[in-house]
């Protein structure tokens, strides 16, 4: 009898405290943790995202920031793939643009719904409504001890992956991490205050309201919040034409701003609407969350105002999220703590990409302006953050990995950037990006048995361009040319530079595929990586499969040119084979790499080449 009791404690004990060995474990389901844990699982290794909330997204989803910021002609990797399932949903692309905010929008709970079917694939094991509670080293790994269902669990990783929204695991396990805003002796960017502090942007409680039509009764109706004060919400419907959104002149056209599908409206206007600011780096866990009640509130004013004041009875809080308050799971927080990384991305490299070689080791991208909500704290510096003008862009993979950390990566708004660039890095679209990156580097250090510190940056680029995910920011080179990765490359590596501008609500930065390659400018590009052709003489004229000849012949590459005429069509260059035919960008970037494949050529974490 002794013995089967102490079998039967034996038990209840593992029961209560189950043990999980995986490859990686990521902390927090939201937009860049969905995306790092996706990515990861299908390059083939065990992957467990412990989430606080029954649902995937974060930002996207449970903060009900339900319409997307930015790329819209840069459909990169799980973004891409995540938009055309909304459109498959929905019917199409046009039955995505409801709102003036942005050309995708889409009811929270649906959003949701596509994630939770994109992750639910093998080596992927989610678990949900789970808390973590001690976070700590194990070797050279991660031992991570959460709650599910009132049970105590504890997984064990190489590699942990902090996707949570505000960085929360970077003073947990010792990284160091940058917060608020930064000096300019700090960053060096000349648009930065004076002196550093640790203001964070505005903070925004969501709410999803939906048209009822003529249907009378209290449902979906808010009630007068304590402290409620109309003159917060005055000016919501009157905005002066300017650079932010232009004008706005009547408050249809306020709510028409986060119109989503099926007659829905996403309450997230920053100007007199439900922007609040937390100090929440000051405050404890009770403290954080007795604010947060209070940024509720704020909104539910809000609500109210809209309802009452303004007349909006019709427009009533929708049950989107599985909530007694309706209202979403989380707050959407637009900054986080950020790591010190191997790299650190500033104003200055997004400005002018090409006079430094960071942009030689992009792994995410992004076309937003830089925008900052600093309307709720008087206290913060007076920036002009929307008039810094920077093209499109893309982030180092060394803003993901830990200066002084091993076998920890951070997939969130919690990358090394500065607090101004931040503003443009924080978006959806770009995150979901910078997952994909996080995932595909894990997965690499996993497979190759490496610490992702030491992982090549050349290999977890063309894992992603596999998934036909961006690694530079060009505007007219689609996913679907078969000359996709090619250019990619050429870009990356700079012997093709492209050219960027500031462009409205969406920077651009063109490739232009086909445009002539002058043998100047192809000798210009090569020659950083082989010094050889130094004395070859380029001229203006288009480079020809002559003249690339000669650069095979000086360089040494023993490739027969029969062999080039050969794989000519195989190799989907579009252009007519004729020795003098002045070529392309896209066919000088597909001969190049597949004739000289510089891309092989190994970088460091500030992109420059590490010597053989």
């Amino acid at each position: 009898m002794k013995l089967r009791i102490t079998v039967f404690l034996i038990f209840c004990f593992l029961a209560a405290h189950a043990q999980k060995q995986t490859d990686i474990v990521i902390i927090g389901g939201g937009a860049g943790g969905t995306s790092a844990g996706i990515q990861a699982a299908r390059m083939g290794v065990k992957v467990q995202i412990i989430e606080a909330t029954p649902w995937l997204g974060g930002m996207l989803t449970a903060a009900g920031v339900s319409a997307i910021d930015g790329n819209h002609e840069m459909p990169s990797g799980i973004w891409g793939e995540f938009r055309q399932k909304l459109r498959d949903h929905y019917g199409g692309a046009k039955a995505l643009a409801t709102g003036w905010v942005s050309h995708t929008l889409f009811e929270p709970s649906i959003g949701n719904q596509i994630l939770q079917e994109m992750a639910d694939i093998p080596n992927l094991d989610i678990a949900f409504n789970a808390q973590y509670t001690n976070v700590k080293k194990a070797g050279e790994g991660w031992q991570v001890t959460y709650v599910q269902n009132r049970k105590t669990h504890t997984t064990q990783a190489k590699i942990l992956i902090d996707g949570t929204e505000i960085g929360e695991l970077l003073p947990l396990v010792g990284a160091d991490f940058r917060l608020g805003m930064d000096s300019k002796n700090d960053t060096g960017e000349k648009e930065a205050p004076e002196t550093a502090n640790n203001i964070v942007q505005d903070l925004t409680y969501v709410l999803i309201l939906e048209d009822v039509g003529s249907i009378r009764g209290k449902r979906g109706l808010v009630k007068k919040p304590k402290n409620y004060d109309p003159k917060n919400y005055e000016c919501a419907c009157k905005r002066e034409d300017g650079e932010m959104f232009g004008g706005v002149s009547n408050c249809q056209q306020m709510l028409d701003y986060g119109k989503l599908p099926n007659n829905k409206y996403m309450m997230n206007w920053p100007n007199c609407g439900n922007d609040f600011y937390l100090n929440w780096p000051e405050l404890t866990q009770q403290e954080r969350t007795e604010r947060l009640l209070e940024a509720k509130q704020f909104t539910q004013g809000f609500v109210y105002y809209i309802q009452n004041e303004l007349g909006f009875k019709n427009l009533r809080v929708s049950e989107e999220f599985p909530t007694k308050d309706n209202f979403p799971m989380i707050p959407y927080d637009r900054e986080a703590r950020r790591v010190k990384g191997k790299a650190f991305l500033t104003v200055d490299h997004v400005e002018r990409p090409y006079d430094f070689t960071l942009y030689r080791t992009g792994i995410a991208v992004g076309d937003y302006p830089i925008d900052h909500h600093h309307d709720k704290n008087p206290d913060a510096p007076e920036i002009d953050f929307i008039n810094i003008k920077v093209p499109s862009y893309n982030v180092p993979l060394g803003s993901l990995v830990p200066a002084n950390l091993e076998n920890f990566i951070v997939a969130e708004k919690n990358i090394s950037v500065s607090n101004i660039v931040n503003g443009a890095t924080r978006l959806q679209p770009v995150v979901l990006g910078i997952g994909q990156a996080a995932g595909a580097l894990a997965a690499t250090a996993i497979t190759e048995n490496e610490q992702p510190s030491t992982v090549s940056i050349r290999r977890v680029q063309n894992a992603l361009l596999k998934s036909k995910a961006y690694v530079m920011p060009f505007i007219d080179v689609q996913s679907d040319d078969p000359a996709f990765a090619a250019m990619q490359r050429m870009g990356a590596t700079g012997i093709l530079k492209a050219f960027g501008i500031p462009y409205k609500w969406a920077n651009q930065t063109w490739f232009y595929p086909n445009r002539i390659v002058s043998e100047y400018e192809l000798k210009k590009g090569l020659l950083p990586y082989y010094p050889e052709i130094e004395k070859l003489h380029a001229s203006g004229a288009g480079t020809t499969p002559v003249f690339i000849g000669q650069l095979l012949e000086k360089i040494g590459t023993n490739y027969a040119w029969d062999s080039i005429q050969k794989d000519w069509k195989s190799w989907n260059i579009q252009q007519e084979y004729d020795g003098n035919t002045p070529l392309t960008r896209r066919s000088v970037s597909i001969l190049i790499d597949a004739l000289l494949n510089p891309f092989a050529k190994e970088i460091d974490f500030e992109g420059k080449l590490i010597s053989d």
